[in-house]
């Protein structure tokens, strides 16, 4: 998922009168020639550090409770039109999966990747395309596996509705993968971005939510009550409590049992919002005052409607490739997801350089960006391998949560790289996730999408908006990519080529908002007589200047174990694209945080967390 808000405010999540402190003797090893630059002085560690090891499990964890929104929304919104509304016991095993295979891809990026602490995750710009797909007359539900009394879960006609439904996602999303691994370890990348602008991006990223409203109302609808509840609460842990400090109790070494301050509202926002509308829900099915009929309004409110699912789920199942069949490829969904990784690849170059300035590392080099694109689209050929349905990206929300607890370090999400893994096999917490009430789901929805739109437009902040130019092209976009895709789902009939494949791939394409407002930005932007500055891409390509720490660019960006030093230290090898070049200088991203350059270095013998 892609959509965070950090601000530099509440550094510390655990600060106050009984911070954690850690000594030297305690606070975990440190590489020799730690990065001592301005914008990691304020870092509790930094991105070469080793915090303590029971530290790395906790923040671990919190990382994986960062992403579990975004994790767990991308299965349960394909669960529809993959027919699996009434199954939630598969539901749960797309949520083992997606877990089970982004601990993989995490793994990947922060070893051999980018090398930057960023969690992978499944993405909501592979949801349009996977949607408009779903939507084609081959591939819509039967009529009897919308109805709840007509639908045998373990019939081998079900398995067969919805597993070929999956393995021709798998098949768009294995092809589609490939396209991304070529352009990543190319280099193609570096070329594209000099075409793609805020422009293109802002009509790209906010089409990726805005088609979905109707989807999270229909959600919503099924108890207002109950979803004006879940965006209540997530609005105000999100919003005004923030900056509301809570006690905990915490055990040091030298102050032993004390209490600490942890900022428990801004970090998990979603999470308590989610539980609380869930136990709510438990106490209004328990008391009688949600209604038992199926056909009643708000009967899916109810916690008992899919109560079985936690005693049918396995203790442990272990996800692998091929799982749900050999998967199949079809042109039309090939096309649409090649839309969506393009628009992924561009959004995880913005996440690259926004964690490299908060873990207070050098600015990425063209190759460390090369290998970080490549590895994602080896991620997403996981991801199609295993059968997610979806694809996987660098996650925003992580990246964000970097800023607020100012521990850097990627020994931090290798951690959570292996909580993934865990909570993959574990198979009941997947089972836990897809027991939550329909109209709870949807209020996070709401709210979620509505982030995701809002920060799609705030690309805009580089252009000159009081150009008529760049009002006309994004205007004109979002209203293209909202109409043109919902003139073709009334009007399927009209599409006629004569040649079946052909009309399915058009079908999709422009079935698809995001494609659809991100083209005509494209097109728009670059064809459109306008000055570089009057683009944004004056300001653009100033988060792209030359950068003289090559040394330390190589220290965090270099490949591990040796790798280019004292092994494949061939001079073929320095030619191509991702291979790390000595001499090679980064880029610096403009900082965001006023002050990061007026503080001074970090005490090396007290450390606040």
């Amino acid at each position: 998922m892609n959509s965070a808000i950090t601000t530099c405010e509440h550094p510390n999540p655990l600060r106050g009168d009984g911070v954690l402190s850690s000594h030297e003797g305690d606070q975990g090893s440190k590489k020799d020639g730690q990065l001592k630059s301005s914008s990691s002085s304020h870092l509790a560690y930094g991105i070469l550090d080793i915090p303590p090891w029971y530290l790395c499990i906790f923040l671990g964890i919190q990382h994986f409770l960062t992403a579990l929104g975004g994790l767990v929304a991308v299965p349960l919104i394909l669960a529809k039109d993959l027919c699996l509304q009434h199954d939630p016991l598969t539901q749960s095993y797309l949520i083992s999966t997606i877990f089970f295979v982004s601990g993989i891809c995490t793994l990947l990026q922060v070893f051999l990747g980018i090398r930057l602490p960023i969690l992978q995750g499944g993405t909501f710009a592979f949801l349009g395309p996977s949607l408009a797909m779903l939507s084609l007359p081959t591939w819509k539900c039967p009529a009897w596996t919308l109805n709840a009394s007509q639908v045998n879960t373990s019939s081998p006609e079900f398995t067969e509705e919805w597993q070929k439904r999956i393995r021709e996602l798998q098949g768009a999303v294995l092809v589609a993968s490939c396209v991304q691994m070529l352009v990543g370890f190319s280099g193609l990348i570096g070329f594209l971005m000099r075409f793609i602008g805020p422009l293109t991006i802002a009509p790209t990223i906010s089409l990726m939510a805005l088609p979905l409203f109707d989807s999270a109302g229909d959600d919503a609808g099924i108890h207002w009550g109950i979803a004006a509840t879940t965006i209540f609460l997530i609005v105000l842990f999100s919003q005004y409590l923030k900056n509301i400090a809570v006690p905990v109790p915490v055990y040091g070494r030298e102050k032993k049992s004390h209490t600490s301050k942890f900022y428990l509202f801004q970090i998990f926002p979603v999470l308590l919002g989610l539980c609380i509308s869930w136990l709510l829900c438990f106490v209004l099915t328990v008391t009688d005052a949600l209604p038992s009929a199926p056909t009643a309004y708000g009967y899916l409110a109810r916690t008992d409607t899919k109560g079985s699912v936690l005693s049918q789920a396995p203790w442990f199942r272990f996800p692998y490739p091929g799982q749900w069949g050999l998967p199949t490829v079809s042109p039309a969904g090939v096309f649409g997801i090649i839309a969506a990784v393009i628009s992924s690849m561009v959004e995880s170059i913005g996440d690259y350089h926004a964690c490299a300035r908060l873990v207070g590392a050098p600015p990425p080099p063209k190759h460390a960006i090369n290998r970080g694109i490549g590895i994602e689209g080896l991620g997403c050929l996981l991801a199609g391998a295993w059968g997610t349905g979806n694809g996987t990206t660098s996650y925003s929300e992580n990246v964000g949560a970097l800023g607020i607890t100012r521990v850097g370090s990627r020994m931090v999400i290798v951690a959570a790289g292996f909580v993934l893994l865990l909570m993959g096999i574990f198979g009941k917490i997947g089972a836990a996730f897809a027991t939550i009430p329909t109209p709870v789901i949807g209020g996070m929805f709401l709210v979620m999408f509505g982030v995701i739109t809002a920060v799609g437009i705030s690309n805009l902040q580089y252009v000159d908006l009081n150009s008529s130019r760049n009002l006309f092209i994004f205007g004109f976009s979002i209203f293209c990519g909202l109409a043109i895709p919902n003139w073709v789902n009334k009007n399927p009939e009209r599409l006629h080529t004569g040649i079946l494949q052909l009309d399915q791939v058009i079908q999709v394409l422009l079935t698809t908002g995001m494609f659809v407002g991100g083209f005509l930005g494209f097109l728009l932007d670059n064809t459109v007589p306008g000055s570089l500055e009057e683009r944004g891409l004056l300001a653009w390509n100033q988060i792209q200047e030359e950068s003289e720490e090559t040394t330390k660019a190589l220290e965090v960006y270099g490949l591990p174990w040796g790798i280019g030093t004292r092994f494949c230290t061939s001079s073929c090898a320095q030619y191509l694209p991702f291979w790390p070049r000595e001499g090679e200088v980064g880029v610096r991203q403009l900082s965001l945080c006023p002050g990061d350059s007026e503080e001074g270095p970090r005490s090396a013998t007290d450390t606040r967390m």
